[in-house]
């Protein structure tokens, strides 16, 4: 009896901490150091405690542990059947796993602040919200009803937009706040409004009542939390906030952020669509998949056009959700065709995918911030060199960028292999629109693996290879070892997710028998850690047999190449085209790398426009070349957004420079039409 609601129980405790240490580092302001150590330590160890209460949950396969507590709303008895109001609280195996992964991001990231958190200018701003974002995200996904959720949401939504407006004297951070917090008020909205129609005037709103009243309208409710979770999520095209609260963020809060918040918003779509919705029909799924490879597809474009290190990784995140959100939507394209271990194979991929891009993106906004801690420069034309004055940063950064890149044998590659796996089974489907679209998403998913691994050769060669292009490049030094610590277990995970995945697969099992009624083929010690989603005879990865043949033969050809090779070598100045210049800026640039690419996809995408301006003859100053490319979602949809909502809220400033007999007024008005609607309608 202990062990049934023991890991439940700590985890409730361990989120209670959370939230105490926030107004804890408003107190102990006067130290700053100690309220560091203190917050992010108890963070660290508080996520810590999450995390291997979840995995236990997760991990024994058992029924799921709920709590009713008599907080939030008030509380009525249904019919001896249960609780109307109060806080419900529940943890089965889809949550379990969820807050595992959230969780371990949030022990890095707290492990990260002990050493970055010293370089935060305004350490206030930022620490009282740290702990309380970490538990909000926590909250989300034990509550097991509406308002709790919601509640929980908008903590998120607050503390997380708190920290990006941290550095608030940045009209740019203000800026990418506001359009955060824009952003986060309308999805907060679409779901407050899809929760309301699923209850249908039941009063009830714990899930249990949610999953009983859902019916006719499931189609609009799917579409209200596609929105509403997708625009936290950065799902294209409500993507816009999110290449510009990232990078204003600091860089521990960026990798939870990009890593983790996104997740829980992934999470809370999961929950209603494949929990609470019920069986789905066979054309729920294509949405998801056409705006997973639209999201793929132009996150990676936008990636590669990107001279900002947090930025560019930033972009990188939409298009891994994108690849997340086409697993699902083949999950439940697959679900409505009655494919049940096709489904179960989508959706694996897919939390497969969450899991990894955890790992590989808290990974690289770490790195990021230790570039930035020290260089002071995310711009990528004004590093090179780093590999030799940050050289454990620079290891960690190559293994980021290659399971972002989904090489094998790292972890990226195994998650976008079994996407890939699902996708070829659709052929086979019934419906002409999904045999015609979802092999099309194919093609553009192969596309954006194609251009991630070419952005991200780009955004190392240029940080890391090369000569410095600064000063402040010139004079890095390598960070502090709590910033290493942290990226280092996250680059072992990495590679040791990718290289025996089986263990991450086996886990999931539970989640798969819930939802579809199968599973994956278990994946033990016997099939030498070999992974195979539907069977043998049609495909297998074996992450260590790849991980040997490819340091095998890599040593091979170096040995090949070290003995037939001419001893004799001949020392003579690089080819420079007639221009003996040994300044590092004529190093390839990131503009001139992305050229090929810009060139060709840049002109439909962004409307890329490239005008070289020549000086006269005789005048020896440089050509140059002027690139200008536009956002056509920013111009068509959000920037009119904007400006109508700066224009209203200038507006109706002028309400806090009344008169009192005014206020007056306007209250005595505001009581005659509610008075009058209420005659009207009783």
């Amino acid at each position: 009896m202990l062990l049934d609601w023991m890991p439940f129980d700590w985890i409730l405790v361990a989120i209670l901490a959370l939230f105490a240490l926030g107004p804890l580092a408003v107190t102990l302001r006067r130290w700053p150091n100690f309220a560091r150590v203190l917050v992010y330590g108890g963070a660290g160890i508080a996520s810590a405690l999450i995390c291997l209460a979840a995995l236990l949950l997760l991990l024994r396969q058992g029924n799921a542990v709920a709590m009713w507590l008599p907080i939030g709303l008030p509380a009525t008895a249904l019919d001896g059947a249960g609780m109307i109001g109060g806080a419900h609280l529940r943890l089965d195996a889809l949550g379990a796993f969820f807050l595992a992964v959230t969780s371990l991001g949030g022990v890095a990231a707290s492990i990260y602040g002990l050493g970055y958190g010293r370089h935060e200018s305004a350490p206030l701003r930022v620490l009282p919200f740290y702990p309380v974002f970490l538990a909000g995200m926590s909250l989300v996904i034990v509550a097991d009803d509406a308002f709790v959720f919601l509640f929980s949401w908008e903590l998120m939504s607050l503390s997380s937009w708190a920290m990006v407006l941290a550095q608030h004297r940045d009209a740019a951070n203000r800026h990418a706040a506001f359009v955060y917090l824009c952003m986060a008020s309308f999805g907060t909205l679409l779901l407050l409004l899809a929760f309301g129609l699923m209850s249908g005037g039941s009063g009830g709103f714990d899930f249990a009542h949610l999953r009983e009243n859902s019916g006719g309208m499931n189609s609009l409710v799917l579409a209200l939390v596609l929105i509403g979770a997708g625009s936290k999520a950065g799902l294209v095209p409500l993507h816009v906030w999110l290449p510009l609260a990232h990078p204003a963020a600091p860089s521990h809060v960026s990798a939870l952020m990009s890593g983790v918040m996104t997740k829980v918003a992934i999470y809370g779509f999961i929950r209603v669509v494949f929990d609470i919705l019920g069986a789905p029909e066979w054309w729920w799924g294509l949405p998801l998949i056409i705006l997973g490879g639209l999201s793929a597809a132009f996150g990676i474009l936008s990636a590669m056009m990107e001279r900002d290190l947090k930025r560019l990784l930033a972009y990188s995140t939409i298009e891994n959700v994108g690849f997340i959100f086409v697993g699902l939507g083949l999950a439940l394209t697959f679900t409505g065709n009655e494919r049940a271990s096709w489904a179960a194979l989508a959706f694996a991929a897919a939390l497969f995918h969450v899991f990894n891009h955890v790992l590989m993106k808290g990974l690289m906004f770490m790195v990021a911030g230790a570039v930035l801690a020290a260089t002071g420069e995310r711009d990528i034309d004004r590093l090179g060199g780093l590999i030799h004055r940050l050289p454990q940063t620079a290891a960690l950064a190559l293994v980021g960028a290659l399971a972002l890149s989904a090489l094998p044998p790292l972890n990226g590659f195994v998650s976008e292999w079994l996407t890939f796996q699902a996708i070829l089974v659709s052929p086979e489907l019934d419906p002409w629109a999904l045999r015609l679209s979802i092999p099309a998403v194919g093609a553009v998913l192969a596309l954006a693996a194609a251009l991630a691994a070419a952005t991200f050769v780009r955004a190392f060669g240029l940080s890391f290879l090369g000569r410095p292009r600064s000063t402040a490049a010139a004079d890095a030094r390598e960070v502090d070892g709590f910033s290493r610590l942290a990226m280092g277990c996250l680059g072992l995970l990495c590679v040791f997710t990718g290289i025996f995945p089986g263990f991450v697969i086996d886990a999931l099992a539970p989640i798969l028998g819930d939802l579809f009624g199968a599973t994956l083929p278990r994946q033990d010690l016997s099939a030498w850690f070999t992974l195979t989603p539907i069977s043998a005879e049609r495909s297998s990865y074996n992450g260590l047999m790849t991980l040997l043949f490819i340091a095998l033969s890599g040593g091979l050809a170096a040995l090949i190449i070290h003995r037939l090779g001419s001893h004799r070598v001949r020392r003579a100045p690089a080819w420079d085209c007639g221009f003996p210049e040994p300044s590092p800026l004529t190093q390839y640039s990131a503009l001139s790398f992305a050229q090929p690419v810009r060139r060709v996809f840049g002109s439909i995408a962004f409307s890329a426009r490239e005008r070289v301006t020549m000086p006269a003859p005789g005048d020896l100053a440089p050509a140059r070349l002027e690139v200008s490319m536009t956002d056509h979602v920013w111009q068509s949809i959000y920037g009119p957004v904007e400006a109508a909502v700066n224009r209203a809220a200038d507006r109706i400033n002028l309400l806090q420079f009344l008169s009192i007999r005014q206020y007056l007024a306007l209250v005595f008005a505001a009581l005659v039409i509610l008075l009058t609607v209420l005659a009207i309608w009783g």
